[in-house]
């Protein structure tokens, strides 16, 4: 496979091989895109999260707390 980067993105990759934490080119896009995958795994959860918890805001299924300590604890609780 061949990609072509802009000469700003292909300095950036020249660079981190430069740095000595990678042997080539291939293992900073890969890296990159490894990272890129867990960003968009965790902005799906967050966006699934958000969705329960505004559905349950709606529905006034909520509980106040009075300190983070109370916090803690009723998180421990959703365990």
């Amino acid at each position: 496979m061949n990609i072509s980067l802009t000469p700003e993105l292909q300095a950036l990759v020249q660079r981190k091989v430069a740095s000595g934490l990678y042997n080539n080119a291939s293992e900073v896009v890969r890296e990159a895109l490894r990272a890129q995958v867990l960003r968009e795994q965790e902005s799906a959860w967050m966006a699934q999260a958000a969705a329960v918890g505004y559905a349950q805001l709606q529905a006034g299924a909520t509980q106040q707390v009075s300190s983070p300590k109370a916090f803690k604890a009723l998180i421990r609780r959703g365990r």
